[in-house]
C-alpha cells in the first residue's frame, strides 16, 4: 500500500472486512515508518507519517460511521435508544415535559374549566 493521502469517498463502499484490512494494512505500514525514522533520522519520512495517520483515521471514522447505522436500524422500532444513539440537545432540553405531559390537566383543573369557562364577550364598536 502506497502512502498517499488516502480519499474518503472510494472508502463508503467498502465491506466491513475490505476496512479492517486496509487498516491492518496502514497500522503495519506505519510501524514500519517509524522504525525507519528511528534508524535512518530522516525528516522526509515525517510527512508519510502524517499522512498515514489520517489515513488511519479516516478508515476508523468510516468503520464507526457504518457501525452507528447499523445499530440505528437496529434500534429503529424498539422502545429505548443507547444513551449515545439518542440526540444530544442541551440538558434543560433533555428535562423539560413532553407535548404529552405539558398538556396533561389534573381532574381539578378539569373541573374548574368546565364549571366556570372562559366567558364570552360581545362588545359594540362605534364608528
Amino acid at each position: 500500500m502506497s502512502s498517499a493521502k488516502l480519499k474518503t469517498g472510494p472508502l463508503w463502499g467498502k465491506s466491513k472486512d475490505d476496512l479492517k484490512k486496509q487498516l491492518e494494512e496502514l497500522k503495519s505500514e506505519l510501524s514500519q515508518l517509524r522504525v525507519q525514522k528511528i534508524t535512518a533520522g530522516a525528516t522526509s519520512k515525517l510527512t508519510k507519517i502524517h499522512d498515514l495517520r489520517k489515513s488511519i483515521a479516516k478508515v476508523l471514522t468510516i468503520i464507526n460511521a457504518n457501525q452507528r447505522a447499523q445499530l440505528r436500524l437496529f434500534y429503529r422500532k424498539k422502545k429505548y435508544l443507547p444513551l449515545d444513539l439518542r440526540p444530544k440537545l442541551t440538558h434543560a432540553m433533555r428535562r423539560r415535559l413532553t407535548k404529552s405531559e405539558a398538556s396533561r390537566i389534573t381532574t381539578r383543573q378539569r373541573k374548574k374549566k368546565t364549571h366556570f369557562p372562559q366567558r364570552k364577550y360581545a362588545v359594540k364598536m362605534e364608528v
